[in-house]
Formats: structure tokens, C-alpha cells, sequence
């Protein structure tokens, strides 16, 4: 299967761009329904985060790469140097008013994937983990 790749600028159109061009890889792909839908989510969810918070960057990318352990996904954009991850994890279980506002989207991404890994180098954000197939 053909690695997925795809460059573009950091707007809430391009989101909606990825997730047309993911659901076309992923039926070329025959992953499973629920596969594709968390593949769906888990780009959803980063590269919006690119598309809204990271101001200045100029572009993002998103790598998807079926390989033994998974799908190995990778999200690169030029902004400000910010590391998701070193956020503690929202209490999910406090009421709706005692919350801090944010943060749902990646403990998304950490709950659906495997192994998440932030680098900043040569300039660029460099978010990467793997999405089970199984299931």
C-alpha cells in the first residue's frame, strides 16, 4: 500500500481537504470502517489544532504509512515551537464547570493511538504515533 502524504496550508479548509484525501487512501486501503473512522478523528483533531492555534505556520503536513504494528501517522508544521503532549491529560470525570477549557483533542489522540512522540527540529513541530489496525 501506498504511503499517504499531503501538504497543506493551515486552515480549517484544508482540514476538510485531509479528510476527503483520507477517506479516499483508506478505501484504496480497505481499512476496516472502524479503523478509518479513528484514522479520520485522530487527523481531524491535529490538524485542526494546527489550523487553529499555530500562529505563523505557513503549511502542515500529514503522513499516514500502514506498516506491522499499525499506521504510522505524522503531522509536521512550521509554527511556533509547541509541544502537545506536555500537557497533563483533562479530568474527565469533573463537572463541566470545574474543567479547564481545551486539551479534549489530544487526549483523543492519545487514547487512539499508540507510542505519541513530539520533536522539534530544524524549525518544524514534528507530532508522530501509531494507529492500531485491530478493531
Amino acid at each position: 500500500m501506498r504511503p499517504f502524504h499531503l501538504r497543506l496550508p493551515p486552515t480549517l479548509d484544508s482540514v476538510t481537504a485531509l479528510q476527503d484525501a483520507l477517506e479516499a487512501w483508506s478505501d484504496e486501503a480497505g481499512l476496516p470502517m472502524p479503523v478509518a473512522m479513528r484514522l479520520a478523528l485522530v487527523a481531524e483533531e491535529v490538524a485542526a489544532n494546527v489550523a487553529n492555534h499555530a500562529t505563523g505556520a505557513s503549511y502542515f503536513e500529514f503522513g499516514a504509512k500502514v506498516e506491522s504494528e499499525g499506521i504510522r501517522l505524522s503531522l509536521v508544521d512550521d509554527g511556533p515551537e509547541y509541544d502537545p503532549l506536555a500537557h497533563a491529560a483533562p479530568d474527565t470525570e469533573a463537572p463541566l464547570e470545574d474543567r479547564d477549557p481545551g486539551g479534549l483533542g489530544i487526549h483523543l489522540v492519545r487514547t487512539m493511538t499508540r507510542g505519541a512522540a513530539y520533536a522539534r527540529e530544524s524549525g518544524l513541530n514534528r507530532l508522530t504515533c501509531t494507529l492500531p489496525v485491530e478493531g
